[in-house]
């Protein structure tokens, strides 16, 4: 089994649904997980929001975000994130922007900013972000960001519960 199909199995035996925000694997992630059979009962929808104006049209990113931060940060994929699971009916999402060449002299080729965020119970979200590199050409470097998001969905689902149990834990 590869890590697309566990990730599967884990999102269809929690109850999880996808959306993502895709900006430079331009839709790779949802693609995976489209290619898994009984897909459809863990993916809703993928916005692939490549420029600026698109992650504050279509995601509501706050033009103050992208004033104030690289398109390549990981304040710009938490924005993403937040809007495209705002605007789904998925209680999970993923969001990915970066570079996969030297277009940005101040960020490196390969260099992916990643969110997850997750609704849990009581409408409270938890997010979670992280900067990679990949190396490799930019079909490469696409599809290892594509495959990494993926993969690390149930690491952060868990964290989520964890930290949902530990502050129930704590205020009660």
């Amino acid at each position: 089994m590869n890590s697309c199909d566990a990730t599967a199995n884990y999102m269809r035996r929690h109850g999880l649904v996808l959306v993502t925000a895709e900006s430079c694997t331009a839709g790779l992630i949802a693609a995976n997980l489209a290619d898994i059979p009984g897909a459809g009962a863990t993916l809703d929808c993928a916005y692939i929001t490549y420029s600026p104006d698109a992650k504050r049209e279509v995601l509501g990113v706050p033009p103050e975000i992208l004033r104030r931060h690289n398109l390549t940060s990981e304040p710009v994929a938490e924005a993403m994130v937040r809007g495209a699971l705002a605007r789904s009916r998925a209680n999970v999402a993923i969001a990915d922007t970066g570079v996969v060449d030297d277009s940005d002299p101040a960020i490196p080729a390969g260099t992916q900013c990643l969110a997850w965020a997750f609704q849990l119970s009581g409408g409270d979200v938890a997010v979670f972000t992280a900067t990679c590199r990949f190396d490799g050409d930019r079909r490469e470097i696409r599809e290892a960001t594509a495959e990494y998001a993926l993969e690390r969905l149930p690491h952060y689902h868990r964290q989520a519960l964890q930290q949902r149990d530990e502050a129930v834990a704590s205020a009660g």
